[in-house]
């Protein structure tokens, strides 16, 4: 492609590569010039002007994206053409971000003028929520380039949809303590962010044996969700003891994510148990949003992946918790 000043005389046809103001009205950028826009640009004293024109072989920066964009998208993608070399994809419904980061960063080492940029993996979305967004910077690029970009990134952004319906909230009691709604009401939110219902509360006293007897009972076959009255501090405490005493498993107990220590994880017969820390009594972020969001999802959480979540699980200080992470400067 060639970019640059040619006299007007040669311009017809050409891109316009910056916007002018002329006394008749603005040309903006990226314009086909015609013979009536030289002839304007001509009666405003111009002799010369910035065009780019593209090469025999090149894609115009429209084309580009969108031919770019329409390899990327896989499942539960959908694109939205924006123009100005650009194309946004976006989830169809809610879910996590799936993204192939070894194909985007080859996609994105081809051309400098071919851009994607995306959201981090597993970033939750909502119904539209934009995903990656496709740019071509220059007016025009070789085909062979986009070709490359397109080959590079096939399928590689993508939509993990919730593959459950519904979840069950088991909530423990100690006698003389309110526990109050809003852990319920934070979960069932939650939830309805991924398109699920949350079956009615179950309560259990705050004993190992009385919750096992509820998760046991627990109706319905989606993930089982506890939140118990004290927090989890070792792994015999009541909520893993009680899984283990129902027959379940438990695969972790901690995470290193701050807010959200205190969870653990597990199953039951098939079904996936968080035990959620404390702190999932706030619609604050923390871990335990990031186990729930992938779990709802069906993507698999081992106890490794939660330690890996610790690489950047150092989240946002919630004002209202009691005990923040710094200790007072002294005097």
């Amino acid at each position: 492609m060639f970019f640059g000043p040619v006299p007007l005389s040669q311009a017809e046809g050409a891109i316009l590569a910056h916007s002018l103001a002329l006394p008749e009205g603005r040309l903006r950028k990226g314009l086909r010039l015609s013979a009536d826009h030289l002839s304007r640009m001509a009666a405003a004293g111009l002799e010369s002007v910035v065009v780019a024109i593209p090469a025999k072989d090149d894609l115009e920066e429209d084309t580009a994206a969108l031919q770019i964009a329409s390899a990327a998208a896989g499942p539960g993608v959908e694109l939205r053409v924006v123009g100005t070399g650009r194309v946004n994809l976006h989830a169809r419904g809610p879910g996590l971000a799936q993204l192939r980061a070894g194909q985007i960063l080859a996609a994105n080492a081809v051309d400098p003028m071919l851009t994607i940029a995306t959201v981090p993996d597993l970033h939750r979305l909502e119904p539209g929520g934009m995903i990656a967004t496709v740019k071509v910077i220059s007016y025009a690029v070789a085909g062979a380039a986009v070709a490359g970009v397109a080959e590079a990134i096939a399928g590689a952004v993508s939509l993990a949809p919730p593959v459950w319906s519904e979840a069950t909230l088991i909530e423990t009691e100690i006698a003389g303590q309110d526990a109050g709604a809003k852990g319920a009401r934070v979960t069932e939110a939650r939830l309805a962010r991924l398109g699920l219902a949350m079956a009615p509360k179950i309560s259990a006293a705050h004993d190992s044996e009385a919750l096992a007897r509820a998760i046991a009972a627990a109706p319905g076959t989606g993930p089982l969700l506890i939140l118990t009255a004290s927090a989890t501090s070792d792994p015999q405490d009541v909520g893993p003891a009680a899984l283990r005493l129902a027959g379940g498993q438990v695969t972790r107990v901690g995470m290193p994510v701050d807010p959200g220590n205190l969870l653990f994880l597990g199953a039951f017969q098939g079904r996936p148990v968080i035990g959620l820390p404390g702190c999932a009594r706030s619609p604050a972020l923390n871990g335990a949003d990031w186990v729930l969001e992938r779990i709802c999802c069906g993507i698999e959480v081992s106890a490794r992946d939660i330690a890996a979540m610790g690489l950047g699980g150092l989240l946002v200080e919630m004002p209202s918790r009691p005990h923040p992470r710094m200790t007072p400067k002294g005097p």
